[in-house]
């Protein structure tokens, strides 16, 4: 039979059961969204987790007080004093350090007017822009001057500017706001200059980086925190091959200032960004494909449903399929008509499947865009075409046994049949 006419009469058959194909194509139409939808999530998180990286800035490493756990997290509401601003001192001598940045960091509210807006701070070094990359929507980050001077200046992030600024019309340069910690024992607040507000950067590893305010380390540590040692210390690396020896360095430095022979008495924990996002690459990939295994099941509990579908089909025509027989249609004939429309069902199925993942996958990507994190939508090439051909393996595969089964009929027998 012609190709054309066998297509021809497979449509019509499905359209005259429409409820059945349309029950038919859902299973595979769901397995095939859940796929499509599921490998556009990894690679949006595979996106987000090292667009965290450029925005917090690439060869970087973050040197934090107490041992590294490795059975649980430290307990909580225990402070550690093991930094100093001597450790970071000793840290900027190593040759492989480009740039260090201390830090101290907690909450506090901002007070400009009658305006007031809840916020994290960070007190930290001058050298921050370059260890962490961001640029400046106005005004520019405090000096060395003003950092170990302790001048009273702020540099706001891009949303604490809106939320205090924004529909005033008035320049946040130059105005003088006031900042209180939970901590923090003098009533009013420290009052100091905004001289600079930083361009919009989004979440970075779960926290808004637009929420956040700076000011120098002298001013957080003690007329803020009211604290003599260090929360951080961040380290660029002068190149990503250095990292390793700059690790080593920076360990043997601290031990030798902390006076520590061994590794048991480790006070400090130096951790690498880079290692941490191939951990964190590593876990993604592989809950996408635990995921993508459970959509799959999705796709064999469709094939299933066409496999049953098809016999029902076949007992149903025994009749047509006899009759064709008897006026000369061949074994293959009849197998490839059964054949084919098992094929075009999981097609279809397919199809509408590819776009609704492709769908769902957009708004998921809107969604996150709206929630501040750098998601890429993407639908990928890999998607698609591991999408269709599951669909097309799924048609041949729970098809061809009722194909089959319906070619070998006795014509006879078949016309003969109730």
């Amino acid at each position: 039979m012609n190709i054309f006419l066998t297509i021809k009469l497979v449509l019509k058959n499905l359209r005259a059961r429409r409820g059945r194909t349309l029950l038919t194509i859902l299973g595979i139409t769901i397995g095939v969204a859940g796929v499509i939808t599921i490998i556009s999530l990894g690679d949006g998180a595979q996106s987000l987790i090292l667009g965290q990286v450029t925005k917090l800035g690439s060869n970087l490493l973050s040197i934090v007080p107490g041992k590294e756990v490795e059975n649980g997290p430290p307990v909580p509401g225990l402070i550690i004093t093991s930094l100093t601003n001597g450790d970071a001192d000793a840290i900027r001598e190593i040759p492989q350090v480009s740039a260090t940045d201390a830090y101290v960091r907690g909450s506090a509210v901002i007070t400009w007017g009658n305006k007031s807006v809840d916020a994290s701070f960070m007190g930290n070094d001058e050298e921050y822009p370059q260890v962490v990359n961001f640029t400046m929507e106005a005004g520019q980050y405090f000096n060395a001057s003003e950092s170990s001077g302790g001048a009273n200046v702020i540099v706001l992030g891009y949303d604490i500017s809106q939320e205090l600024f924004g529909d005033t019309g008035v320049n946040p340069i130059g105005q003088v706001v006031k900042i209180k910690s939970s901590l923090q024992e003098k009533a009013g607040g420290v009052p100091l200059r905004v001289i600079g507000v930083i361009s919009p950067r989004g979440s970075a590893f779960t926290q808004n980086q637009d929420k956040l305010v700076f000011l120098p380390l002298v001013i957080g540590q003690q007329q803020i925190l009211g604290i003599h040692h260090l929360q951080g210390i961040f380290v660029k690396v002068d190149d990503a091959a250095n990292i390793d020896s700059t690790v080593a360095a920076i360990t043997a430095t601290l031990k030798q200032r902390h006076h520590i022979l061994d590794d048991v008495n480790i006070d400090f924990a130096v951790r690498n960004q880079v290692d941490a996002v191939k951990t964190l690459s590593t876990i993604t990939n592989a809950l996408s494909l635990f995921l993508v295994a459970m959509a799959a099941i999705s796709l064999v509990v469709g094939g299933i449903g066409i496999l049953n579908i098809m016999m029902v089909t076949v007992a149903e025509r025994t009749r047509e399929i006899g009759l064709r027989k008897a006026v000369g249609a061949s074994r293959k004939a009849i197998r490839n008509q059964f054949l084919l429309e098992a094929i075009l069902l999981t097609s279809l199925g397919g199809v509408i499947g590819i776009i609704l993942g492709a769908l769902f996958s957009y708004l998921i990507a809107q969604l996150m865009l709206y929630l501040k994190y750098d998601w890429l939508f993407s639908v990928s090439l890999k998607a698609i075409l591991l999408s269709v051909s599951v669909s097309v393996l799924t048609g041949v595969i729970f098809g061809l046994s009722p194909a089959i089964r319906a070619s070998k009929l006795d014509p006879i027998d078949a016309l003969r049949y109730e």
